[in-house]
């Protein structure tokens, strides 16, 4: 199997073009997208298993649609629901395409493999949230919810869940102790699942990673931590499982999470035909000003493009909006949408 490679490049700027391409701005992470394989099924999950509120489902066709997510298919249809959860949302993508299938996950997928996705789902009683889920027969990753060490100060008191929806992707369940997290989940009364915290992504260089969504988009690091030992093993079922945790943030929305495993090696690159149509493809989408400068901007230093110029696509609630897809150093997708 091909894997993603990166390719980076040194572009000088003249002071006068340089100025021009500084003029966009990342506002807000408004949540992710993903494939799934049946929509009405992946519905039964969140909304019964979990509680997520069904927004609405809308249909992407058409040929921008075509252009925006990099697919030859005339008869090409996205039929995708909008969830929300507290303040936060996600949207569910199934693909309709007679001339490219979707692939499974790969059923050994670790969280140090680099196609490795998730979305943190915080809860207010973490012991009542997981019985809901084992009752429920959910797909454990982890052996149980683990609660993270004194010897790990940045997480110490921290409690997660790792789990799995029917078609594999990886969910978290988050409980933040006071002092931790974003305060918003200190002062919840006695609601059990609050919202999405961040999603994080498998990379391979927390340094090469900070390039592109810290230096070229304008993130902000937020926090960061090194994990280790016992309970981050039974969490993720990595055995010698050391990783680097940096989170960022921009005005708005959730978080973004890199992990950065240091140890064990043998983690795997994000294959290079992936297609949105593949069940591991997940997006994240950043409201920008100045989409176009942006656009250029990315394509200049070499990332990966998967749409050819911004496009303008119609978004159910949300109005018309110029918008690309382009792939992060280790190959996630990011939809960008103008404002």
């Amino acid at each position: 199997m091909k894997f993603f490679r990166r390719f980076f490049f040194i572009i000088l700027f003249a002071v006068s073009g340089f100025t021009q391409l500084k003029a966009q701005t990342i506002t807000g992470i408004t949540g992710v997208s993903f494939t799934v394989s049946n929509l009405d099924k992946a519905l039964e999950f969140y909304t019964e298993t979990l509680p997520f509120q069904k927004d609405t489902v809308f249909i992407l066709k058409g040929e921008n649609i075509q252009q925006l997510f990099n697919v030859s298919d005339t008869l090409l249809m996205v039929k995708v629901a909008r969830l929300r959860l507290g303040d936060e949302q996600i949207e569910l993508m199934e693909f309709q395409s007679e001339k490219i299938s979707g692939r499974q996950i790969p059923a050994d997928s670790r969280s140090n493999d680099l196609w490795f996705q998730h979305i943190a789902i915080v809860v207010g009683d973490m012991a009542k949230a997981y019985q809901q889920l084992a009752e429920n027969e959910v797909t454990h990753v982890s052996t149980s919810p683990q609660t993270l060490p004194a010897y790990l100060p940045a997480a110490a008191g921290i409690s997660a869940f790792y789990f799995r929806d029917p078609d594999g992707h990886n969910l978290e369940l988050i409980h933040f102790p006071a002092g931790k997290g974003d305060p918003k989940w200190q002062h919840v009364g006695d609601k059990l699942f609050l919202g999405i915290d961040h999603t994080a992504i498998g990379i391979e260089s927390t340094n090469t990673s900070l390039r592109f969504y810290k230096d070229l988009l304008g993130l902000n690091i937020a926090g960061n931590s090194e994990n280790y030992g016992t309970e981050q093993e039974h969490l993720n079922q990595v055995f010698g499982a050391r990783l680097k945790i940096t989170g960022l943030k921009v005005a708005s929305g959730i978080g973004l999470e890199f992990l950065d495993y240091t140890a064990p090696p043998g983690g795997r690159l994000y294959p290079v035909d992936t297609k949105p149509t593949d069940l591991w493809h997940w997006q994240t989408t950043l409201k920008v000003s100045g989409i176009n400068e942006l656009f250029e901007k990315i394509k200049d230093q070499g990332y990966s493009m998967l749409s050819d110029s911004p496009v303008y696509i119609s978004f159910s609630g949300l109005g018309g909006n110029l918008g690309f897809i382009a792939r992060g150093p280790d190959g996630h997708a990011l939809l960008f949408i103008g404002e």
